[in-house]
């Protein structure tokens, strides 16, 4: 499999995951979706709402690639969130189409991802400022795998209060 190929496949996955953990989610109560439960930041919205931040945040970053690839235009226009903990959308259903459009734009970047984009480097600086050069490949890993970490956090959660996602595995995403 091909670096653009793996990534294609981590973007449906990603988009499908995100529709599962959603549709689980919205059986709560705004209330109950806000409680802090203890995660690493606080509640089921809290979590959902960090992960849409950082893809915001990686989004952007590779939206600077010299490659200026055409699907990631659209962050090249959008403001930082504040912190990684920013609410961006406390109503869910907002929340929700967010992470509608947010999983389409991933799923268009990932199409357009070439092999000499994946081989070359990326110049970006963290949300402290420091700047760091590194390949650009292992660093869209880092975006789909940030993603996957902190869905379980939330399947966890979801878990906790008799909300069962269903399969959540890569495998059965993966064609024969």
């Amino acid at each position: 499999m091909t670096l653009k190929a793996n990534f294609e496949l981590m973007a449906e996955y990603n988009q499908w995951m995100n529709n599962s953990i959603y549709s689980a989610a919205s059986q709560l109560s705004a209330s109950d979706l806000a409680e802090n439960r203890g995660a690493f930041f606080g509640s089921i919205i809290g979590t959902l709402n960090h992960i849409l931040v950082g893809d915001t945040i990686w989004l952007k970053r590779f939206a600077e690639h010299p490659a200026q690839l055409k699907s990631l235009e659209h962050f090249r226009k959008v403001e930082l969130p504040n912190a990684l903990d920013s609410i961006l959308h406390e109503n869910f259903e907002e929340l929700r189409q967010s992470r509608l459009k947010m999983d389409h734009l991933i799923r268009e970047f990932s199409s357009e991802l070439t092999d000499v984009v994946l081989l070359s480097s990326l110049s970006y600086k963290n949300t402290k400022g420091e700047p760091f050069k590194k390949n650009m490949g292992a660093l869209v890993q880092h975006f789909f795998n940030h993603q996957t970490h902190h869905r379980g956090q939330v399947t966890t959660l979801l878990n906790q209060v008799g909300i069962d996602v269903g399969v959540t595995d890569l495998l059965v995403r993966i064609p024969s």
